[in-house]
């Protein structure tokens, strides 16, 4: 039987997880430009998916990418997007985590794919932009860079259950890719959301695996509550269009 206390030092020695209501809180100076929890919400997944598309081009692995949208949604829980403009924080915070994985990126390659993807003049930075908001982050993050994963259980958890569909394995790695599209890893333990995770793929999958889940020591009510934010982002998502996004920005760009 896998004992779940394994995991369970991630959360208790985490200064980084808050509740849900302190997390997508508007800063003041975000809210004197219009900006609602909606704008901030889809902003920040813009930049997720920024932070991803950067990541494919330079051919970074995908835990620096989960490392860096964490440190980006970690920023904004304290800074406003206001005085951190975010598409200059995003790639940053993917140079920072490439030296905290041990997986370096020359600063160089960043910029040049940063202007390869944003066009716009006003955001083509430099070496000198990164470096200088590189201190900002660090400072926005108290220099604490330790992050804890959903990826770090995972692999035991699908042998614990039993799991050997190939199938099933590569769905439920592919929703815990997706988590990072959400706030959840600023909220929930790492092994709360890859148990969602592993429900969901099972649920899918119609595979029984209720007895194993059963068997362990953790609140269930709390894993499908995740597993229900997990599956209402799907829902949702395809209504963060790209004009709505742009509309988002355009707020950011105006002085109250």
């Amino acid at each position: 039987m896998f004992l779940i206390d394994s995991f369970c030092g991630f959360y208790f020695h985490s200064k980084e997880l808050k509740d849900p209501e302190e997390v997508n809180v508007v800063h003041p100076l975000d809210a004197q430009r219009g900006i609602s929890v909606e704008d901030f919400r889809l902003i920040k997944l813009h930049m997720s998916n920024y932070i991803s598309k950067l990541a494919q081009h330079i051919k970074i692995r995908q835990r620096v990418v989960a490392t860096a949208v964490t440190y980006m949604r970690r920023v904004y829980t304290r800074k406003s997007l206001t005085e951190y403009e975010p598409r200059l924080v995003a790639p940053t915070c993917l140079y920072l985590a490439c030296k905290a994985e041990e997986s370096v990126v020359h600063a160089k390659l960043l910029v040049f794919y940063m202007k390869k993807l944003y066009a716009d003049e006003k955001f083509r930075y430099e070496i000198k932009d990164i470096l200088e908001m590189e201190m900002k982050v660090l400072e926005a993050l108290n220099f604490y860079l330790v992050v804890f994963h959903p990826y770090r259980s995972l692999p035991e958890f699908l042998q614990d259950s039993g799991i050997n569909d190939t199938s099933m394995t590569h769905l439920t790695w592919g929703l815990v890719n997706d988590t990072y599209r959400m706030d959840l890893i600023l909220i929930h333990p790492p092994f709360l959301i890859t148990l969602a995770c592993i429900y969901i793929a099972s649920v899918h999958k119609e595979k029984d695996i209720k007895t194993w889940f059963e068997e362990l020591s953790v609140d269930m009510n709390i894993v499908k509550n995740i597993a229900m934010e997990i599956l209402d982002f799907y829902e949702n998502h395809r209504l963060f269009t790209e004009e709505r996004v742009h509309a988002a920005f355009n707020k950011l760009a105006t002085n109250p």
